[in-house]
């Protein structure tokens, strides 16, 4: 069967709580450091100068920057200080454990910052489909006889009187890494997918951060 021409168009995955919460550190960041700046004496505006040149990126880094994009031809991973850019063709596998990891037919191995593994939100997911399947499995008792009342009230039909309605009951990180698996799947073999694996380190954010240490090592050795 001829797969019909993909959606060039990339998936973007980040993660809500990063965001969220690099911008909230920024915030603090930006008001401790410009307070400091008008208001200290002495080097104390250095050192926020230098502690502000240090701090923003890596809060950026590690917060706003981390994200994934997905398209029909390769996964792009943006970590905190590189770019990795996978084929398709070139991806042995996707797994999840205690973080979501990308594994490529040489053997290196890449995380995926932007989405984020929560040992609570499987632990939600997994009761709340324990609940669904007991639901259903409850319903479907109760809806067996034709013409009788569940246990909400509804009248049943007979066996399908109990449907639950539908909807994936996966921690949202284990759902991208579905639909990511879907498309290595669907598009591993494909012309366009194969190429090799570019990794780029993220020097915009090494250098400021580099700088930053730097000039607040000096202003603190110099007394």
């Amino acid at each position: 069967m001829t797969t019909p021409p993909p959606d060039t168009k990339d998936r973007i995955y980040r993660s809500p709580a990063g965001l969220a919460g690099g911008v909230l550190l920024l915030a603090i960041a930006g008001w401790l450091g410009v307070d400091a700046l008008v208001t200290g004496h002495g080097r104390t505006p250095w050192l926020a100068l230098a502690g502000l040149i240090l701090v923003v990126p890596v809060i950026v880094a590690f917060t706003l920057r981390p994200a994934v994009y997905a398209n029909p031809d390769r996964l792009r991973i943006r970590n905190p200080f590189r770019i990795v850019v996978l084929p398709w063709g070139e991806l042995a596998a996707l797994r999840s454990g205690y973080s979501n990891e990308a594994l490529t037919n040489a053997g290196a191995k890449f995380q995926l910052w932007a989405v984020p593994v929560s040992l609570r939100a499987r632990k939600k997911a997994a009761r709340r489909e324990a609940r669904a399947t007991a639901e259903a499995a409850g319903a479907q008792r109760g809806g067996g006889r034709s013409g009788s009342f569940g246990r909400a009230g509804s009248f049943g039909f007979g066996a399908g009187g109990g449907t639950v309605p539908g909807g994936s009951t996966r921690a949202e990180s284990d759902q991208i890494m579905a639909d990511l698996r879907e498309l290595l799947e669907n598009r591993e073999r494909a012309e366009s997918a194969q190429g090799e694996v570019t990794v780029r380190w993220a020097y915009e954010v090494i250098a400021p951060a580099v700088t930053g240490a730097v000039l607040l090592a000096i202003l603190l050795a110099v007394g």
